[in-house]
């Protein structure tokens, strides 16, 4: 190649930061020439954003500005939004122009998957981006204001949150908490206040230790919060959710956590794709091309057992990590590496002061769990940004 390759990666996710973090500590001068765009200038901590969602903390303490991160002697910014993807072209078009590329890296994150729920889409709220989060946690503080006004409108104190994964849990152990300071604020009977879960698979938490999904339901259940396990959502109206058993119930506030599926670029770029995502090779790469790499929501890795594992941050940071390994081997000619997940552990958040995780062979619970939870937030602080970012943002 008698230019230097232009690696471009799309998405300042999890997967992608990790990615331009990496290439711009490894990659000698020159050696190439690596763009990374998003439509923000800012990387959000996915994994905190039930926080802000619910009320218990600022949105600002979930992001990051994107020039904090990286180097722009190594790694060019370019703020835009990625409208397609052109493989066979190696080309991106964006909003406002077009790259070229040699290699490509795709983070683009995922998008909220339905399941073809009727109404979920038009109706359900999504705990996905900053901006999302800021609508969720302002349309609870008003429908708390309209029943004020309204107080023979009980729908309006009415909280459905569709969804018992990672996402849901942890929003609704953080919306208990934030409940009765609203109470307090608005003058609100507590009692008027109801808060449903509800999950169409037969157990919360789906494959975490059941000692302690029974513990995190007992603690959540406690804070009043009604389970529906095992019992599908199978309509959402403006009203509220039709659920199993033709039960309605009538809800001025719908949010759904219930699955993630890829980017809808990658079916239109014309991709293999399972549910949106790209089953990727033992390098990360997409079928077919050698020079395109997928992480985070928008791949597939296949575990021993010949199942998916489930796209968590953990799982993107490690691939952004490979897939920038990976991509110097390409260049210099070297040996690449195959992807190998290490699983460090799990940890769920239940509100404040209490969470459950499993590190190693240990299982955690209450206030050493919670704990556990800060110190892995703070271990990913100091990936990407050292000391002061730990030091600016430590405090969540």
């Amino acid at each position: 190649m008698s230019r230097i390759p232009r690696i471009v990666i799309l998405g300042a996710g999890y997967g992608g930061i990790l990615s331009a973090i990496r290439l711009q500590k490894e990659l000698n001068y020159n050696e190439a020439d690596v763009t990374l765009v998003n439509k923000h200038d800012y990387h959000y901590i996915t994994t905190h954003l039930h926080m802000p969602a619910a009320g218990t903390d600022n949105p600002e303490n979930a992001r990051v500005n994107i020039l904090k991160l990286i180097d722009e002697f190594k790694v060019d910014f370019v703020k835009s939004t990625v409208t397609q993807i052109r493989p066979h072209e190696k080309k991106v078009i964006l909003e406002d122009g077009t790259l070229s590329y040699d290699y490509l890296v795709i983070g683009l994150g995922g998008e909220a998957e339905t399941f073809g729920i009727p109404g979920l889409k038009e109706y359900a709220l999504n705990i996905r981006s900053i901006n999302s989060v800021r609508f969720i946690r302002e349309h609870i503080e008003y429908q708390f204001a309209k029943y004020k006004r309204e107080p023979d409108r009980k729908d309006y104190l009415t909280f459905v949150i569709g969804g018992a994964g990672f996402t849901g849990i942890e929003f609704i152990g953080e919306l208990a908490d934030r409940i009765p300071q609203l109470c307090k604020e608005f003058d609100v009977d507590p009692s008027l206040v109801k808060i449903y879960n509800i999950e169409a698979a037969p157990t919360a938490l789906p494959g975490f230790d059941p000692e302690l999904v029974e513990y995190a339901m007992k603690i959540l259940t406690d804070k009043g919060i009604t389970f529906k396990i095992g019992t599908a959502i199978k309509e959402c109206t403006p009203e509220g959710v039709l659920i199993a058993g033709d039960e309605f119930i009538k809800a001025a506030t719908v949010v759904w956590t219930g699955g993630i599926r890829g980017n809808h670029m990658l079916d239109e770029a014309g991709f293999e794709t399972m549910r949106g995502r790209i089953k990727v090779d033992e390098y990360l790469r997409a079928p077919q091309f050698d020079n395109i790499y997928v992480v985070g929501d928008c791949s597939i890795v296949m575990n021993d057992e010949g199942r998916p594992y489930p796209p968590t941050a953990q799982i993107a940071m490690q691939q952004g990590e490979a897939v920038a390994h990976n991509l110097i081997a390409s260049i210099r000619g070297s040996q690449m590496k195959t992807f190998k997940f290490s699983n460090k552990g799990t940890v769920a958040s239940l509100g404040k002061g209490q969470a459950i995780g499993i590190v190693g062979s240990r299982k955690l619970k209450g206030n050493v769990a919670a704990m556990m939870k800060k110190v892995v937030d703070m271990r990913y602080l100091y990936i990407i940004g050292g000391i002061p970012l730990v030091i600016r943002k430590g405090r969540f």
